[in-house]
């Protein structure tokens, strides 16, 4: 059995992101080595670099979102990046979307510990809790699917002119090539690369903002939202 790698320190510049938040990132980073490696949700060679690789990295999506929304992040795993934006903007209400159960687990107990009243654990996937849950400015995710799988997704959860945010790598050119005709069935109206993080994190945290027009999920999925929304409401006068 190998060893537990270890912990680094917290680097200075996560004092200047997180401010009065900063000892809660400094715990959630603790719980992602200890209890996030021991129930399988963080791998642990990740560990020696979760502050620059997942935690800062997650917390510059922040510079993207606009202020006072709400927030739907889908595949929300061990809570990357729904918890690190939550420490960095209190001004957002945020739904941790996550279908399997030991990752809502610790989503759950990560939120009550850190006393994050502003975020919602939902377990589900995200063609489940389509009209069930209210549709959001904003949706997130990261190394959930490629981005015309990751659209079907998450677009549906968007209210009409919202946009989502996916955190990509290298391969954020050509996904967003190959998905535009699948975006486009899906009622996108805009699309861009965004680098963001400077003087954060190297290299800068690469965003595929997709923006969605009057039908989020295009024709299709319009009359899959008003079906599950009429289902919603006679089952609440039962």
């Amino acid at each position: 059995m190998t060893e537990a790698a270890e912990l680094p320190p917290a680097p200075e510049v996560a004092r200047e992101v997180f401010g009065d938040r900063f000892a809660d990132a400094v715990r959630y980073a603790e719980l992602l080595a200890e209890t996030g490696v021991q129930r399988g949700l963080i791998g642990p060679r990740e560990v020696p670099r979760l502050w620059e690789r997942h935690i800062l990295n997650c917390a510059v999506l922040s510079e993207v979102v606009p202020e006072g929304v709400t927030v739907c992040d889908v595949g929300s795993g061990a809570g990357l990046p729904g918890i690190p934006l939550a420490l960095v903007r209190e001004d957002l209400k945020i739904t941790l979307l996550e279908p399997l159960l030991r990752r809502t687990n610790f989503l759950s107990e990560v939120v009550e510990l850190l006393g994050l009243d502003h975020v919602t654990v939902v377990r589900g996937r995200a063609e489940e809790v389509m009209g069930k849950l209210p549709p959001v400015h904003v949706v997130t995710a990261r190394a959930v699917a490629p981005l015309d799988r990751l659209a079907t997704w998450g677009i549906p959860l968007l209210r009409p002119y919202g946009e989502m945010l996916a955190l990509k790598g290298d391969t954020a050119e050509e996904e967003l090539k190959s998905a535009g005709a699948a975006l486009s069935k899906l009622g996108a109206v805009g699309t861009s690369i965004l680098h963001v993080g400077e003087d954060v994190v190297d290299p800068l945290s690469t965003v595929v903002r997709v923006e969605v027009g009057e039908s989020p999920g295009g024709v299709r999925f319009a009359a899959k939202r008003a079906k599950a929304a009429r289902t919603g409401r006679t089952r609440r006068r039962r």
